[in-house]
C-alpha cells in the first residue's frame, strides 16, 4: 500500500519526468525542423506529421529516458531539499532507506514503460518513421548485394553473385547440400532467382544435380517454384534495420543469422542488450540522482542540476564508447552494454552510503 508520502514523491517524480520530456522534445523538434526544413517542405504534410513526428517523438524520448529520469530526480529532489521537506521527513525518524522506497517505485514504473515501448511499441512505429526518412530525407535502404553466401539450413549453402531488391531478382544462384560427412549430395544452379513471398522463390533456367549411389542425376528446366529457407532481409542489412524489430523478432533474427553463419549482426545483438540495460539504468540513475540532491548544497539547485547533467551525459557517452567496442568486435555486446550500469551502480552505492550515514 502506498502511503501519502509515497504518493506525494511518486507524483512529483513522474510529473517532473514528463515535464522534462515535453520541454526537451519541444527543443528537439525546433532543431529537427531547422535541419530538415527542405525535406518537410517537399514531403506531404500528413506524412510529416503522422509518419515522421508522431513516431519520432516517442522514439527520441525513449532513447534518452535515462537522461530524463536523472534530470527529473535531481530537479524535484533539490527542490524538496531546498524547502527543508527532506529534513522534515527524516526528523520524524524515517530511515534513508524508507525515503528511497517511492523513488525506486517510480523508477520501476519508468523502467517498465521504457522496456515495453522499446521492445514492442516503438519498433513497429519505427517502420513508418524510417520509411519516411528513406523516401524524403536520406535513403539508407540496402537494395543491392553482391557475392552473397550464407547457410540457409544445416548442410545447405546458398550463393548469389548479385541481388537487386527493387526487382527482387538474384543472378547466378547456386544451392549446395552436404551430408553429415560433408560430402556434396546435390547442387542446384540457376541463371536467375526471384523472391515471391516469405521463403517462396522462383528459379529460372535451372540445373539440378543429385549425387546418389555413386551416380549423378541431372534435371533441367525453364522455371520452377521452390521453397528455400531464406529471404532478402537475411542478407540485405541496413544500418537501422534493428530498430524496426520487436524484441522477440530481434532475438529470433539473431538466432537465425547465427545459424546461417552471417557475421554482420553485431548491431542487432547490441540493440537487444541495450533494451535490457536501459531498463536497469532507470534504477541506477535514480539512486545516484536522489543521493546527490537529497541534502541542501551551498550552490543551491543549480549546482545539483549541473552535477546531474555531467553524470548523465557521461553515462550516455560511456555507453556509446562501449557500444563502439562491441560493434568493432573488441568485446561482447552483453559486456559492452552492461559495463556502464555496473560502474554507475558502484557510484550509486558509494553515494548512498555517504548520504545515509552523513
Amino acid at each position: 500500500m502506498l502511503k501519502i508520502l509515497d504518493r506525494y514523491i511518486t507524483r512529483k517524480f513522474l510529473g517532473t519526468y514528463v515535464f522534462a520530456i515535453v520541454l526537451l522534445l519541444a527543443i528537439v523538434v525546433m532543431f529537427d525542423i531547422n535541419e530538415k526544413l527542405d525535406t518537410f517542405i517537399k514531403a506531404p504534410l500528413k506524412a510529416t506529421i503522422f509518419d515522421y513526428f508522431l513516431n519520432f517523438l516517442p522514439y527520441f524520448a525513449n532513447q534518452f529516458s535515462p537522461l530524463f529520469t536523472f534530470i527529473a530526480v535531481i530537479f524535484f529532489t533539490s527542490k524538496l531539499a531546498g524547502n527543508s521537506e527532506v529534513i522534515a521527513m527524516l526528523s520524524t525518524g524515517m530511515s534513508f532507506r524508507r525515503l528511497l522506497r517511492p523513488y525506486m517505485f517510480s523508477a520501476a514504473i519508468i523502467a517498465a514503460a521504457t522496456f515495453v515501448l522499446s521492445a514492442y511499441v516503438i519498433p513497429p512505429a519505427n517502420v513508418k518513421r524510417i520509411n519516411y526518412q528513406n523516401t524524403y530525407y536520406k535513403n539508407r535502404r540496402v537494395d543491392y548485394g553482391s557475392n552473397i553466401m550464407l547457410m540457409v539450413a544445416p548442410g545447405q549453402i546458398a550463393y548469389m553473385s548479385r541481388y537487386d531488391n527493387i526487382t527482387k531478382t538474384g543472378h547466378r544462384f547456386s544451392l549446395e547440400s552436404f551430408d553429415k560427412d560433408k560430402r556434396l549430395t546435390s547442387r542446384l544452379t540457376a541463371q536467375t532467382i526471384k523472391w515471391d513471398t516469405l521463403y517462396q522463390w522462383k528459379i529460372y533456367d535451372f540445373v539440378k544435380r543429385d549425387f546418389r549411389d555413386d551416380r549423378e542425376y541431372i534435371e533441367k528446366g525453364r522455371m520452377r517454384d521452390t521453397s528455400i529457407a531464406f529471404e532478402p532481409r537475411d542478407f540485405l542489412i541496413a544500418s537501422n534495420d534493428h530498430e524496426k524489430m520487436t524484441t522477440p523478432e530481434l532475438q529470433r533474427y539473431i538466432a537465425g543469422q547465427k545459424q546461417r553463419g552471417v557475421g554482420n549482426i553485431k548491431t542487432f545483438e547490441v540493440e537487444n542488450e541495450r533494451r535490457y540495460a536501459m531498463t536497469a539504468a532507470a534504477f541506477i540513475l535514480t539512486l545516484i540522482g536522489m543521493t546527490l540532491s537529497v541534502k541542501k548544497q551551498k550552490g543551491g539547485m543549480g549546482l545539483n542540476i549541473g552535477i546531474g547533467l555531467v553524470l548523465s551525459f557521461s553515462y550516455i557517452l560511456f555507453m556509446t564508447i562501449t557500444q563502439t567496442f562491441a560493434l568493432s568486435g573488441l568485446t561482447s555486446p552483453f559486456i559492452a552494454m552492461w559495463i556502464p550500469n555496473f560502474v554507475y551502480a558502484i557510484i550509486g552505492l558509494v553515494l548512498y552510503r555517504r548520504a545515509s550515514h552523513g
